[in-house]
């Protein structure tokens, strides 16, 4: 693929802005500066965003593009991107990663429009930095799927990786994802961060073991970090 190189302020753009994972304080200036001037904002997630924008007095329009509106919303922001800037958020956290933005991205990319990243919070990077495991190099899974035996070949497929292993899940499957996690990785250590910059955010340092002990009833969202395959580890 040829290099492209745009002037992004006189060209119609795709701005792809990050957004706080929880304490709304967690917003940069520039987004607020982006999400101001942009013709049109993509969202996840419509209420969450209006609630973002709410809080910083922001009247820019809507509109929802999540996991089943895509398909049909996809031409209709192409076609917006044809004359004017269009702000590209999630949920929460940095378009792209666990979301549908990718699409919209891949596709403005293919049609030569400038796609150009206002960075901000990442539950990944935030959870890698206070989690007390080596950050130099790791691995992000996602969320694993939702069908055991298909999580456990997942699981499986990196029960060797020497690297941090980072993951997503859902409250109401981390118990069993515990039990998965112990059963294919061993019981090795991982940090727990729930609710992230949020009202009860916690984060739990132990091993999987003692992680299944604490979180009986589990609440919120989760980022599991767990560390790597290691040497001699007696599982």
């Amino acid at each position: 693929m040829a290099a492209i190189s745009y002037n992004c302020w006189t060209v119609p753009t795709l701005h792809v802005i990050a957004t706080p994972i929880g304490n709304l304080e967690d917003i940069s200036l520039r987004a607020l500066r982006c999400l101001r001037e942009v013709k049109l904002i993509a969202a996840e997630d419509t209420r969450t965003t209006r609630h973002l924008l709410r809080a910083y007095d922001i009247k820019t329009p809507v509109t929802s593009y999540h996991e089943h509106s895509k398909r049909s919303k996809l031409d209709y922001l192409l076609s917006c991107l044809e004359k004017d800037d269009i702000a590209l958020v999630s949920e929460a956290g940095t378009p792209g990663l666990s979301d549908p933005g990718y699409e919209l991205i891949n596709a403005a990319i293919a049609r030569g429009v400038p796609v150009l990243p206002i960075p901000g919070a990442s539950a990944i990077t935030t959870a890698l930095a206070v989690s007390g495991l080596p950050t130099e190099q790791f691995v992000y899974l996602g969320f694993l799927p939702r069908r055991k035996g298909q999580k456990r070949r997942v699981l499986n497929s990196v029960a060797n990786e020497p690297r941090t292993i980072v993951v997503f899940e859902a409250p109401h499957r981390l118990v069993e994802t515990l039990s998965d996690i112990q059963d294919t990785l061993g019981d090795r250590p991982l940090a727990l961060c729930r609710e992230l910059t949020k009202l009860h955010e916690e984060i739990f340092r132990g091993k999987v073991s003692q992680a299944r002990e604490h979180f009986t009833k589990p609440k919120g969202e989760f980022t599991l970090v767990i560390e790597g395959k290691r040497e001699g580890r007696d599982s």
